[in-house]
């Protein structure tokens, strides 16, 4: 049973490289057409657009090495049958079960790769990628917004720690590649919604433990409000102001969660969805986008199984039923179809309310049934 194993490993593994290649090479010519519009913006060149890309490419590896394993796995069975070597494999005592726990072992190779693609290569590539055509562009993010961009955290007694005393919005008009603020403004609000202060600053820099450095700061606080029949006068009248030349803020608001900004959410880590949506549920925002993109990035790796599980029914069909070819194309059109629904769901969850985690496991459950029903469909006859 072991060599079987290592002779079907070896031919999987081997024609589910090819298949995955050849998928990020026509994502490649699709991009390279698509960026060939932004070459000659700014200092942004063709080898900019190479190497964009490149960057790209691990997070189509992380979309794609399930549907290459369904493929691959679904091209290696139906040869195995065509030349009858699954029929002796099924002859010399191989049950179902014992073929789903060998695709089971070698599929745990392509979720561990999916993992340390999702969680790990491709949000860093990404991230470096749109800061890179940023950057030689000489655009930002911010640009593409008329008001800069506005984030919220909560006032809390003691920083990060105690009671919330208020809220806070923080406007910018420009972020750096290197994560530095420009043109920043910052409004402050009690409990009540009332304004307690307004803060400006030309630039902050950020120093770590959720501290940022404001320059060439001006500082306007706010009288508090005695009674609602106080009127706008009487608050005039007590507006303090102060200019600094720096001065430290305290915020929830950290990099991390600013480069949210220059990722897609299918694009980032899970413990980056989890901080920004724990961040946004504090804040009172709405977060059931980045939670379904969370549970999406569990359990997507663990869809390798269901794909191979969907391919291992192929292996039962004889040629006459079949050819090849047709088999192939069954294939990529499941795997097609699984990525149509997973995405469905996604926009369904998030306009019905749906849970997350029910959101992000319904389609891989409903396909992992499919297989289930192949099987038993194969097994009968």
């Amino acid at each position: 049973m072991k060599v079987l194993q290592r002779y079907l490993a070896s031919e999987i593994i081997k024609s589910v490289l090819f298949v995955l290649i050849a998928f990020l090479s026509l994502f490649a010519f699709f991009d390279l057409i698509s960026e060939l519009q932004s070459v000659g913006k700014g200092g942004y060149k063709l080898q900019h657009a190479f190497l964009y890309i490149l960057l790209g490419m691990p997070g189509y590896a992380y979309e794609l090495i399930p549907i290459a394993a369904l493929i691959g796995t679904i091209y290696v069975l139906a040869q195995l049958a065509s030349r009858s070597e699954f029929t002796i494999m099924r002859v010399s005592s191989m049950s179902t079960a014992m073929a789903a726990g060998i695709l089971a072992k070698i599929g745990l190779l392509f979720v561990v790769a999916t993992l340390v693609f999702g969680e790990f290569i491709s949000p860093k590539a990404s991230e470096f990628a749109e800061k890179l055509k940023l950057r030689v562009q000489g655009t930002s993010v911010s640009q593409e917004f008329r008001s800069g961009l506005w984030a919220k955290d909560v006032l809390r007694e003691n920083g990060l720690s105690g009671k919330p005393i208020g809220s806070r919005f923080l406007n910018v008009k420009d972020v750096n590649t290197n994560g530095q603020l420009q043109q920043l403004r910052v409004y402050e609000f009690d409990l009540n919604f009332r304004m307690t202060a307004l803060i400006e600053a030309s630039h902050a820099d950020y120093q770590g433990n959720n501290i940022w450095r404001l320059a060439e700061v001006s500082e306007t606080r706010l009288p508090p409000v005695q009674s609602q029949s106080g009127s706008i006068t009487d608050m005039a009248t007590g507006l303090s102001t102060r200019t600094m030349p720096n001065m430290d803020m305290v915020s929830e608001i950290t990099p991390n969660i600013l480069a949210v900004l220059f990722a897609d959410p299918d694009r980032m880590s899970a413990v980056d969805l989890a901080a920004y949506a724990r961040h946004l549920e504090e804040n009172k925002q709405r977060s059931e986008r980045y939670e379904i993109a969370f549970w999406k990035k569990i359990f997507y790796p663990f869809a390798v199984f269901v794909m191979m599980a969907l391919a291992l029914p192929f292996a039962y069909l004889h040629f006459r039923s079949g050819g090849v070819s047709l088999k192939i194309f069954s294939g990529i059109m499941i795997g097609v179809s699984f990525q149509l629904i997973n995405n469905l769901f996604s926009h369904l969850g998030m306009l019905n309310t749906w849970p997350p985690f029910a959101t992000a496991v319904l389609p891989s459950l409903i396909y992992l049934l499919a297989a289930v029903g192949g099987l038993w469909w194969v097994e009968r006859r």
